[in-house]
């Protein structure tokens, strides 16, 4: 819902961000790998119930996502890129709720792991419709400077960044964010398995 409007709004500055540190040789793939070591540092600062320490981490983490992408439209969209760029995603979103459970097991496991069921449903839905979409050629008119489909649905990375700022700065209400928000990711993953199966069976 929210990724086409935080898109135009921090474009701009990636852009001109991406455009600088090009200059420097660093390529989007160590853009990513660099983000992804970032973001696994909020994990030990998570457990040790840091809370803020651990959402340093996880804004540099969504920052050099989104620079990785401005790097690699500068640089050439790849394929590797792509891949590793979702992959990492994905441990990523996984990670935070496990910090969390790790940080209070008796009054986050229960909701730590229905979020990461959660994003299980969400992402396996948009990973798998972006497959089948390569296979049958169906090019995706919002954005088309991703190097797969991206399906857009009620929780994206937008509202994920959100999620993860608001169970950092109310670490005593993560269990009711976590299951606010992981009702929010299945009805997206409903939506996308509905629609995503009747526009390749059409």
């Amino acid at each position: 819902m929210l990724d086409s409007f935080s898109i135009k709004v921090i474009r701009w500055p990636l852009t001109q961000s991406a455009k600088l540190v090009n200059k420097f040789g660093v390529t989007a793939n160590q853009t990513t790998l660099f983000g992804f070591f970032l973001g696994c540092l909020a994990f030990p600062a998570l457990i040790t119930e840091h809370y803020l320490v651990a959402l340093v981490f996880i804004v540099l983490n969504r920052v050099c996502d989104g620079l990785d992408g401005a790097l690699a439209r500068i640089q050439g969209i790849t394929d590797a890129g792509g891949f590793l760029d979702i992959s990492l995603d994905f441990l990523f979103y996984s990670l935070i709720p496990f910090g969390f459970v790790l940080a209070n097991p008796e009054q986050n496991a229960v909701a730590g792991a229905f979020l990461i069921f959660s994003f299980i449903g969400s992402g396996s839905s948009f990973l798998a419709f972006a497959v089948m979409a390569s296979k049958q050629g169906i090019d995706n008119p919002v954005y088309k400077h991703k190097s797969l489909y991206y399906m857009s649905g009620l929780t994206e990375g937008t509202e994920t960044i959100g999620c993860f700022v608001a169970i950092c700065l109310f670490p005593a209400h993560f269990a009711i964010i976590a299951y606010i928000f992981g009702a929010a990711c299945w009805f997206t993953t409903f939506t996308r398995i509905y629609s995503g199966f009747h526009t390749l069976k059409s």
